[in-house]
């Protein structure tokens, strides 16, 4: 006994120094939990659920699980070779996809509206002209950021529905003198697909140059950068190639560079400062510097979506939303429902509008099919709201399946919603 509380003791005082230093940690977390004023959110304490829904809007559109498993592979350093190479991958992707050479052509890391924004800030300088054609958000988007950038901006107006004319936009060349004309080649907030055939040598005959905004169209319609004469051409990468949101291609021509090159100061942004992205993607011909930390995995999943498009062919994919546009749209008519675009060639292949029909609430009927049917169509936007409504069939997401999917739930909604008649 008396060897047993001999040992007892002589463990308690080898241990008692490990006790006390377990319990000043304990104090000392004690007191800095004290100190904290905002508890840990509760919801972040419980697993990410994420419901399964069919976007049939005007994007962003279903990812492919292909292209999700390319998002989700682990990172790399984006300095890496590996991801240098991902990265002129999908220069030669947007190169195809616009029907370009241009050697300044690249991904935006940011949206769509990103890569308007950069277009627009190194393009214009404090004092130049500027001619924008609105016929919808964009063409509004465009014409404020052009005027916060010190441009003397013009507009040139269509009601929502319509499009310009070569004699439209001649008229406003002539008269404003701009050195940079901006037009919307996919209007998703009217639905309007704008002709672009002439344009690109009208505009250098009045020497201006032509910048086109594709984020709804790439893919889904035709568009050749080099043969129409198109000086900034980009897009987004949430349509027609169903990526995430997050990377935007854009290309400038020769004359476009030229343009930056003779710029009097320099971009007001340093982080859309083209030159510096020019170097980064390995357009310049320079060893690549670091510029900014790219987002790895979207450029990963913008390859996959690029690579995509490419396997299936650009004429192959212009037919199937062409083919699946003209489903939609007579299935639509046989709804009795009206569509928005009167004249069938102006009509976007990847989104479509039609007029929000008479006596219903509009929020009722897009209600209707998300809690009903989990797929989500869209009200108008901009001038179009409370207008139409839009249904978007991009990339994986234009098929004849889908489409007789939306036409019978659509079907559904104006029976049942009738009883919200205005």
């Amino acid at each position: 006994m008396y060897c047993t509380v001999v040992l007892g003791a002589a463990q308690a005082a080898s241990t008692a120094p490990l006790l006390r230093a377990r319990l000043l940690g304990m104090a000392r977390r004690t007191m800095a939990t004290s100190l904290l004023r905002i508890p840990p959110p509760q919801g972040l304490l419980r697993p990410l659920a994420v419901p399964e829904r069919l976007l049939l809007g005007p994007g962003p559109s279903n990812v492919p699980r292909r292209i999700l498993a390319a998002g989700s592979q682990q990172l790399l350093g984006h300095m890496h070779p590996e991801v240098l190479q991902v990265m002129d991958e999908i220069k030669a992707g947007i190169q195809y996809a616009f029907q370009t050479q241009n050697r300044l052509t690249l991904a935006i890391s940011g949206t769509g509206h990103c890569a308007m924004e950069a277009a627009l800030l190194n393009l214009l300088e404090h004092g130049d002209t500027a001619l924008v054609a609105v016929n919808g958000i964009w063409g509004q988007r465009a014409a404020d950021i052009a005027r916060r950038l010190g441009a003397n901006v013009h507009e040139l107006l269509k009601p929502p529905g319509e499009y310009f004319a070569l004699w439209d936009i001649e008229e406003g060349l002539g008269k404003h003198k701009p050195s940079v004309l901006f037009i919307t080649h996919g209007e998703s907030s009217t639905g309007v697909l704008q002709p672009l055939e002439g344009l690109g040598e009208l505009c250098h005959r009045h020497g201006c140059l032509l910048l086109v905004d594709a984020v709804a169209s790439l893919g889904g319609a035709p568009i050749f950068m080099d043969q129409q004469e198109i000086d900034v051409l980009y897009s987004g990468s949430q349509k027609v190639l169903n990526a995430p949101p997050g990377s935007a291609p854009i290309s400038f021509s020769e004359r476009a560079r030229e343009k930056m090159l003779r710029r009097k100061m320099k971009p007001t942004s340093f982080y859309l400062d083209m030159g510096w992205l020019a170097n980064y993607w390995g357009c310049d011909g320079e060893p690549r510097r670091y510029h900014h930390t790219a987002p790895i995995n979207s450029f990963f999943s913008l390859r996959e979506g690029l690579a995509m498009l490419a396997e299936l062919g650009l004429e192959s994919s212009w037919e199937r939303h062409r083919a699946n546009c003209t489903q939609l749209c007579q299935g639509l008519c046989n709804l009795g429902l009206e569509l928005f675009v009167k004249e069938e060639k102006a009509r976007l292949p990847t989104i479509t509008t039609l007029r929000v029909p008479e006596g219903y609430d509009w929020k009722e009927i897009t209600a209707f099919l998300m809690d009903k049917h989990a797929i989500e169509i869209a009200g108008g936007l901009g001038p179009s709201v409370g207008k139409v409504l839009r249904i978007g069939l991009m990339g994986c997401n234009s098929t004849s399946g889908n489409v007789d999917r939306v036409l019978h739930a659509l079907q559904e909604a104006l029976r049942h919603c009738r009883r919200s008649r205005l």
